[in-house]
């Protein structure tokens, strides 16, 4: 994935644009989706680098699915994405591989109902907008936010046409998470008072990738880079926020009827200092002290830790930690006044149920409270990323679509909780000051109902 990560040619495209106005197991499509009316989406993926090609997997292996069109400016990932659909499908899609802003020429065709965009962060805000105003459907991929405007635009632009838009969320489908959100909904931890999350993930294998060396041994990023290394380094480089909130807030979010009943009011966020990628790129065999990248200012904080606080008056605390060497975890954890779970040791305490002062083993409440969509498709879906996530998230956009129902994760999904990196870049720089979260909803949060997973349909 090559599309362009300077920002400040991408901030004068959107400023005219607003102006202007893994693949999954060969199970059978029918196994999946025979319930469903047949009518199907025709779409078009921009952005088939790793993540674009692994959702395009799981859309080829549905039978309500026809991809129509791709677009990358990278020859090689895009020829891959279409070598998978003319294998799957019969037919070679449309190709728009000629620079940055090729993929305008996709959203001018009448054969393309929806776009998927898996595209570099910056490329996010940009393409959904310039699809909605062209009458896409639109699936985004997560990210965080690079200023306020951006989650106005997408918001603005969302309520002006009417068009459908989900941010593509996949943890909000983890098959835990929903079992908990079910006990939540339950009653099981009573009232919420606090909740955790995190992007707990150490990326240094990521951010300084050559594509040659294997995993883990390479020391470049930007130009000299491969892959995300050629994109996603430089926001370390350049940027000290909460980066990449969503897989840990989304959840928690969705659980406490944020935009539906609830809002987030302020955050403050706190940063340590950086020490973890200078220390990886100095003790490398292939680094050194003296390598060109040693002299680099990482301005992110190893550890980024966020506060919010709710309308409804719970806390949420994220951390992000991507630079130093641990284990993988989002670090959930929900409390309420009657108990709470937690995903760092697989357990939870429910007063009255475990044993005083004691955790007990999760695996017994899971299975009771599985979610009635893992029910229905967690054999199916199992394969598919990122543990069956991505069956899920994917399957969601598409019986919304079809039905002409409300997105389960929506356009002030999206905007909140992208602002989230902002807000915590604003409030490191001041100090830790409290930031105050804009509504996107316009007040409408106050009488919006809840309506992520609460059956088996979507």
């Amino acid at each position: 994935m090559t599309f362009s990560s300077n920002q400040n040619s991408r901030r004068k495209f959107i400023k005219s644009t607003a102006l202007a106005g893994t693949a999954m197991s060969l199970v059978s499509p029918s196994m999946l989706f025979g319930e469903t009316k047949a009518e199907k989406i025709r779409l078009a993926f921009i952005g088939t680098g790793e993540r674009g090609r692994g959702q395009l997997s799981v859309a080829l292996y549905r039978d309500d699915v026809e991809i129509t069109a791709l677009a990358d400016p990278n020859a090689e990932v895009l020829n891959k994405a279409a070598k998978m659909v003319e294998e799957r499908q019969g037919n070679k899609p449309a190709l728009y591989g000629n620079g940055d802003y090729d993929y305008k020429k996709l959203l001018e065709r009448d054969d393309v109902d929806a776009v998927y965009i898996a595209t570099p962060w910056v490329w996010h805000v940009p393409m959904g907008v310039d699809a909605m105003r062209a009458g896409k459907a639109v699936a985004m991929e997560v990210s965080g936010a690079t200023d306020l405007q951006e989650c106005w635009d997408l918001v603005n632009v969302q309520e002006e046409t009417g068009t459908p838009f989900m941010f593509m969320e996949n943890v909000n489908y983890r098959r835990d998470v929903m079992a908990v959100m079910n006990m939540v909904r339950e009653g099981l931890f009573g009232e919420m008072i606090h909740l955790e999350g995190g992007y707990q993930h150490d990326l240094r294998g990521v951010k300084f990738n050559d594509g040659k060396s294997p995993y883990g041994q390479g020391v470049k990023f930007g130009d000299e880079g491969y892959s995300e290394s050629k994109w996603r380094t430089n926001h370390s480089v350049h940027r000290n926020a909460e980066l990449y909130p969503t897989h840990g807030l989304g959840p928690v979010a969705t659980t406490v009827n944020v935009n539906r009943g609830n809002r987030f009011e302020y955050l403050t966020s706190m940063a340590t200092k950086s020490r973890g990628l200078h220390e990886y790129i100095v003790n490398h065999p292939n680094g050194g002290k003296d390598h060109p990248n040693a002299k680099v200012n990482f301005r992110l904080g190893d550890v980024v830790t966020t506060l919010i606080k709710t309308a409804n008056g719970e806390t949420i605390t994220l951390n992000h930690d991507t630079n130093l060497p641990r284990p993988y975890s989002l670090g959930f954890r929900y409390q309420g006044t009657k108990g709470l779970w937690m995903d760092i040791n697989d357990s939870l305490y429910v007063e009255g149920v475990s044993e005083p002062h004691r955790w007990t083993d999760d695996k017994a409440f899971m299975e009771k409270y599985d979610h009635p969509l893992w029910k229905k498709y967690g054999k199916q879906a199992a394969t598919a990323g990122h543990g069956g996530m991505d069956f899920f998230v994917m399957h969601a956009f598409i019986e919304a679509w079809k039905r002409k129902a409300p997105m389960p994760l929506d356009v002030y999904d999206a905007a909140s909780w992208m602002a989230v990196t902002c807000l915590s870049e604003e409030s490191i720089s001041k100090g830790s000051e409290p930031v105050q979260f804009p509504d996107f909803t316009r007040g409408k949060w106050i009488n919006r109902k809840p309506i992520f997973a609460f059956d088996d349909s979507y």
